[in-house]
């Protein structure tokens, strides 16, 4: 036992961080590599080890030695053996399985008989099989690339994939050499070595490969996809959260490419055009008439030769997506986010289909370096009126989570707020219409939903980039892709209960670096009392995780 060190290893896999410790940041810089965040109660921030994050780590290149090495350093005790087991289980099978070409297909070459016995067990598995095994090699279809690498991972062993991928329908692309302001186009030393991390020594050949990119809010995610597009040359097609964000990618590809309006389309619910380079919705991808009906539109996946396919905010690809992702491995495929985390929990299908974690950098060093805005954080625990106290406590569970979200002293917090940083653009999220439509009423600001049309969305976003407004009122289709530079202070009202990826994009709407290199600030509406106390606490993990404390202020009328 050494009391002197920063990290307590518990053998159910859990981590315990004291934040006190000197070695506190350089211990969180480490855990971020193998583990993630569970909660911060207090001093002691928890961390869990798991299956995808050790897989995670062993794709970037740790091994289980090196990082049991690390932990017995940080760690005031001796590593548990069930510990030590895990972590050599789990990262020993990253590749225990690989997939190379073959003439006659694929090649799954099993690394001992022991492993390929274990396959033949699986009957599933391998019923896929193409004749016997020749050595520790059994070919495969090439159409079962996708599904046997999901099945494996879901059985725990992550397939090392070196089949290499088709180079695609050849389009002649680069980056512009300067702006439509006349500024050169340089990229960011880390938007290059994102591009670098992701298509590997062959830019053009069959090498390369697949998998996600993870940075901030802010630090030009859009930037890493056009330099892949460029660098490949290729057919590509970008799948995105909403049709405001279809709109950015292609005004981004027309001012900072070579690339024609004739040579981008949009395939969106108002529009289907299929060009060279072809920017769509997850919606419209998995719009169907009903539940019996196949999903029409993913016949996009095959319409054109594609090369490329940028996944914009990877973590909320549907399920329909990922089944056809299966069927495209010879694909190379982008993922592009600020987090990893997934709500319903299908990091593994991530990881299987999109590819590992290929490149990140921490919130926190992109705030050092400039590349976004510092932040702080602010939770104001706003109590609940006398009324609204009896309605919530005489409500079942889930509704408690609404009454919560809408406490109408929460208004009365906004105006003060507003008043506070008057004149700095501000944007006040929300997750209820009704709550919003009042708040937009008694405060007399305008408001952004999804029932507003597209082009009415737009003007407004304008009207707020260009000064005409400093204050806007957004529902959650503000959570993703809303370029709003000047943005400097996010109020948020209510959320989608715990969700981590929705409390990081919130904040993200006001990471982008000022002109004037005024700081962001991000205050959370929590309902004092209440079990949203606890759902802000989950939410926030992400961000926790990633340097923002959050100050907890009481409000007092």
């Amino acid at each position: 036992m050494n009391t002197t060190r920063p990290l307590w290893v518990q053998s159910d896999g859990m981590l315990l961080l004291d934040e006190r410790h000197p070695e506190y940041e350089v211990t969180r810089e480490f855990l971020k590599e193998i583990a993630e965040l569970h909660k911060r109660p207090g001093i002691w921030h928890t961390y869990h080890l798991t299956q995808v994050t050790l897989w995670n780590a062993a794709a970037l290149g740790w091994s289980a030695q090196l990082v049991l090495e690390r932990l017995a350093e940080l760690s005031r005790y001796t590593i548990p053996h069930t510990v030590e087991d895990d972590i050599r289980t789990h990262m020993g099978r990253y590749g225990k399985f690989r997939l190379v070409s073959s003439e006659n297909g694929l090649t799954l070459t099993a690394e001992t008989e022991e492993l390929l016995d274990m396959l033949y067990g699986w009957e599933d598995v391998a019923s896929v099989f193409s004749g016997v095994a020749t050595g520790l090699d059994i070919v495969i279809p090439t159409s079962a690339r996708g599904w046997i690498k999901r099945e494996l991972a879901a059985r725990g062993f992550p397939v090392k994939d070196e089949a290499g991928f088709h180079i695609g329908e050849a389009l002649e692309v680069s980056l512009c050499n300067e702006t439509a302001s006349g500024n050169p186009i340089v990229l960011r030393d880390y938007q290059n070595d994102a591009v670098q991390a992701l298509l590997g020594k062959g830019e053009s050949t069959h090498e390369g490969g697949s998998g996600i990119v993870v940075l901030p809010c802010g630090a030009g995610k859009t930037w890493v996809g056009m330099a892949a597009i460029a660098s490949l040359k290729c057919a590509t097609l970008i799948l995105t959260p909403n049709r405001v964000s279809v709109t950015q990618w292609i005004a981004e590809l027309l001012k900072n490419t070579t690339l024609s309006e004739q040579e981008i389309g949009e395939y969106t619910g108002q529009m289907k055009n299929v060009k060279p380079v072809t920017v769509a919705t997850y919606q419209v991808l998995t719009h169907r008439r009903s539940k019996d009906e196949e999903y029409p539109h993913l016949q996009l996946f095959v319409n054109r030769d594609w090369g490329l396919i940028i996944y914009d905010e990877v973590h909320l690809l549907p399920a329909p997506v990922f089944r056809i992702t299966a069927d495209i491995q010879a694909t190379r495929r982008l993922g592009l986010t600020a987090t990893l985390v997934r709500e319903d929990g299908r990091e593994g299908d991530a990881f299987a289909l999109i590819g590992p974690k290929r490149y990140e950098v921490p919130w926190k060093t992109m705030e050092r370096k400039g590349w976004i805005a510092h932040a702080t954080c602010t939770e104001v625990r706003v109590p609940l009126d006398a009324e609204t106290a009896i309605s919530y406590s005489t409500a079942s569970k889930r509704s408690r989570h609404r009454i919560a979200g809408e406490n109408p002293r929460k208004t009365e917090v906004v105006k003060s707020l507003l008043q506070r940083h008057s004149g700095k653009p501000t944007l006040v999220i929300g997750q209820y219409l009704d709550q919003l439509h009042k708040l937009s009423s008694e405060l007399s600001l305008p408001l952004i939903t999804g029932e507003m049309p597209h082009l009415s969305r737009k003007l407004l976003f304008d009207r707020f980039n260009e000064g005409d407004i400093d204050v806007l009122l957004v529902s959650k289709v503000a959570n993703f892709a809303v370029d709003l530079p000047d943005a400097t202070i996010a109020i948020q009202v209510s959320g989608s209960f715990g969700s981590r990826q929705e409390e990081a994009q919130r904040l993200g709407r006001i990471l982008r670096p000022k002109k004037s290199g005024a700081e962001a600030t991000f205050y959370s509406l929590v309902s004092d009392g209440t079990d949203e106390v606890e759902f802000s606490r989950n939410r926030g993990r992400f961000l926790l995780e990633q340097g923002y404390p959050y100050h907890v202020d009481q409000w007092v009328h």
